[in-house]
């Protein structure tokens, strides 16, 4: 009886098929990083290496696509992203497939944007960075000196207090505080910046969605907090005593950082939580809420003659 291989030496178009089989050996089998993959295992026998070639022509395909990289947008690999990885055990070839740099930088810059949580705030103060402001302007070195030590002592599990950037329209306030979430992302702490006059707005309404609780617990709780552009908000008692006494209040207790922008410094600022003008209660609370921002925040002025949105 015959063989089934002589059997099969018999079907009509055979040998074509055995001389590009071996056409096909030959290139995979001198491929340099195929080579070089099985000089490093003497334990790979020729009948797995046999075995082991579909394997390896998929290898060769897939890093060559990575080779001539068209960016990750456009990656033409099985995988998008993942950039393919030989492995040797049992005395068989493994395929597997890895995430390539670009995707892990992908994957990281989605990692940094989830810590950075927002309300209200333009997408171009979310990609802030303190090397823009380095590039940008040299006037507002103590401001940036400020928001860089206070990035260092956050990531380092450092006690500290927060800051209160305040200065004249345009001057580049809103973006530091961009700058600062993002490297505070880059290291893996959660930040939440808002725009204080929208998200009071917000506030209100969520009396009647149901969600104000919610809305209070993140101010409360978030490990940074970012106050963008304080005292531009219509005040009232109930925002002033009810909104944020309360979150200043437990974030104090709890010894939670909280950053500012205003255009206000600190006795202007007081004299906006004075709401009305009916008794010296008003006077007192707004007294009792300034105090909890003085004593947990240090005062940075930020000045410069240009302003900030014309230079970036």
């Amino acid at each position: 009886m015959e063989s089934i291989k002589e059997s099969f030496k018999q079907i009509p178009g055979y040998a074509k098929f055995q001389k590009d089989y071996n056409a096909l050996k030959f290139k995979v089998l001198n491929d340099p990083t195929v080579a070089s993959f099985i000089e490093s295992h003497p334990e790979l026998t020729q009948a797995s290496i046999e075995r082991s070639l579909p394997r390896l022509f998929e290898y060769i395909q897939e890093q060559a696509k990575c080779a001539n990289c068209p960016g990750l947008a456009n990656c033409p690999n099985m995988m998008k992203g993942y950039q393919p990885k030989l492995g040797a055990g049992r005395n068989t070839i493994d395929l597997s497939y890895e995430k390539c740099e670009l995707k892990l930088q992908e994957d990281k810059q989605k990692s940094i944007v989830s810590l950075i949580k927002s309300y209200f705030i333009p997408k171009e103060i979310l990609e802030a960075t303190f090397d823009k402001l380095h590039r940008i302007d040299k006037e507002r070195k103590e401001a940036i000196f400020y928001a860089t030590q206070f990035v260092t002592d956050v990531c380092s599990g450092k006690e500290t207090k927060g800051l209160y950037f305040y200065g004249k329209f345009g001057v580049g306030k809103t973006f530091l505080l961009g700058a600062i979430a993002n490297k505070l992302a880059e290291r893996q702490v959660q930040s939440l910046i808002v725009h204080t006059p929208e998200f009071l707005r917000e506030i209100k309404n969520s009396l009647s969605e149901g969600t104000f609780q919610e809305k209070m617990d993140l101010l409360k709780k978030v490990p940074v907090l970012m106050l963008d552009d304080i005292g531009a908000e219509n005040m009232s008692p109930w925002i002033r005593d009810e909104v944020l006494g309360v979150i200043l209040q437990f974030r104090m207790m709890e010894k939670l950082p909280t950053l500012y922008s205003s255009n206000f410094d600190f006795d202007l600022l007081q004299e906006h939580f004075y709401c009305s003008e009916k008794s010296g209660l008003e006077e007192a609370k707004a007294k009792r809420i300034m105090e909890r921002i003085r004593h947990i925040t240090i005062p940075v002025f930020i000045g410069g003659s240009k302003n900030f949105r014309t230079l970036s």
